[in-house]
Parts: C-alpha cells; sequence; structure tokens
C-alpha cells in the first residue's frame, strides 16, 4: 500500500476528480425530479435509504448564504452486505453508509456524484488481501447497484 498513498500524497487535494463518479443529469430535469428517480431505483435494487442530510439548508440558516447552490447528501445500506463486511472486518463500519451527493454547480447544473467504490485494484494486491469471494462479490455488487441509482437520477427514470 505504501507505492500507492506515496503516489496520492502528490494530488492536489483539490482535485478529487479520480476518486469520484459523477454524472450531469439531463437537461429539464428538476433536482427533486433527480432524487425522485434515485429513490424508485434503489428500492428497486434492494438498497435501503437510510438518511438525507440537505446542507444546503444549512448553508442558508446557519451561514445565511442565500446563494448556495443545493446539496444533499442521500444515504444508502445493503443491510445483508452491511452484515458480511462487518463479520470480516469491523472497521469496515467507517464506510458505512453507502452516500450518493446530489448538487448544483454554480450555473445551475444537476450532478450526481459517488465516491467510486471501485476495487480492481484488489486484483494486484496478491491473495486479494484474505478477502473472502462472497465479500469481494458484494463490494462489486453494491458500486454496481449504486451506479445504476446515480444513472437513473442523471437521466430522470422513473
Amino acid at each position: 500500500t505504501m507505492p500507492v498513498v506515496g503516489n496520492m500524497m502528490q494530488i492536489d487535494a483539490r482535485e478529487a476528480e479520480p476518486f469520484a463518479i459523477k454524472y450531469q443529469a439531463k437537461s429539464g430535469l428538476s433536482f427533486d425530479d433527480v432524487v425522485q428517480s434515485m429513490m424508485l431505483r434503489a428500492n428497486k435494487v434492494d438498497l435501503k435509504f437510510v438518511g438525507n442530510n440537505a446542507m444546503w439548508r444549512d448553508f442558508r440558516s446557519v451561514l445565511g448564504d442565500m446563494d448556495a447552490p443545493r446539496v444533499e447528501i442521500l444515504s444508502f445500506c445493503d443491510i445483508a452486505i452491511g452484515r458480511e463486511r462487518l463479520k470480516v472486518l469491523p472497521e469496515m463500519v467507517v464506510f458505512f453508509p453507502c452516500r450518493i451527493a446530489v448538487m448544483e454547480d454554480a450555473d445551475m447544473n444537476i450532478w450526481v456524484l459517488m465516491l467510486d467504490w471501485d476495487i480492481t485494484w484488489l486484483n494486484l494486491a496478491g491473495k486479494q488481501l484474505g478477502m473472502r469471494p462472497e465479500l469481494r462479490s458484494g463490494f462489486f455488487s453494491i458500486r454496481e447497484k449504486m451506479d445504476s441509482v446515480m444513472r437513473a437520477g442523471a437521466n430522470g427514470e422513473l
């Protein structure tokens, strides 16, 4: 892991793009349309909705920033995969729940973003760090589900 950490130290902290997956919402979709499509897809792929952090409201009420763009962070969890992860490595709890941000940019374009859960790099880690195959497939499953939720939101799929 040291070479990975060493290379990460060379990345400008303002450049989070390599760590994120993002899709721009289709023109004409409202923020609420995007969120509604995501919620419907999450239900369809068995991701439990576990929370919403409407940061934009705090920007306005706490900071008085009435020009702040709308930003919400939606939290989801695959309960079965989450439980299996905790049996193997309890410290995985720091990654719970999975989050997708929905935000407007300065031009009022709507974006959906998440941390990139792509763990294919583990293929290079010898015995894949001792990870059981079912747990490994669980990571891939969550990433696919989250990506499906993001794409549904960006495309306004109801």
